[in-house]
């Protein structure tokens, strides 16, 4: 889905398996990703998993843990291969497999598996 909110305010009550919020280490972002995670579980929309994004260092992923402390999250480091795969317009899993940023994102995807297994 897009980002934002009002999708979220629509939903109905199991109307999804996963919510993904996905969030980046600054105040602003951290503060949305709250409020989705309340909206998500007073609407019972699903599972909550949370993506913090390009999180260059333990202090920017203890910021996302301290702010939603009862949530599953997978961090995703600050990675410039993805930041070059994206300027070249390729998939960051063709360019660089192997490169931090994709193997935790692979984490993501395995996890939302495991849960449709």
């Amino acid at each position: 889905m897009e980002a934002g909110l009002g999708t979220m305010s629509r939903m109905q009550e199991n109307h999804v398996d996963y919510v993904l919020v996905v969030t980046e280490p600054s105040w602003k972002a951290i503060e949305v990703a709250q409020r989705a995670v309340e909206m998500a579980r007073e609407r019972r929309v699903g599972q909550i998993l949370v993506v913090a994004n390009r999180i260059s260092d333990e202090r920017s992923l203890e910021q996302v843990r301290q702010a939603l402390p009862d949530q599953e999250i997978i961090a995703i480091p600050d990675d410039a291969a993805i930041r070059t795969a994206d300027r070249d317009a390729l998939a960051p899993i063709d360019a660089a497999p192997d490169s931090p940023g994709v193997l935790a994102f692979s984490q993501v995807v395995n996890r939302l598996l495991q849960s449709a297994n």
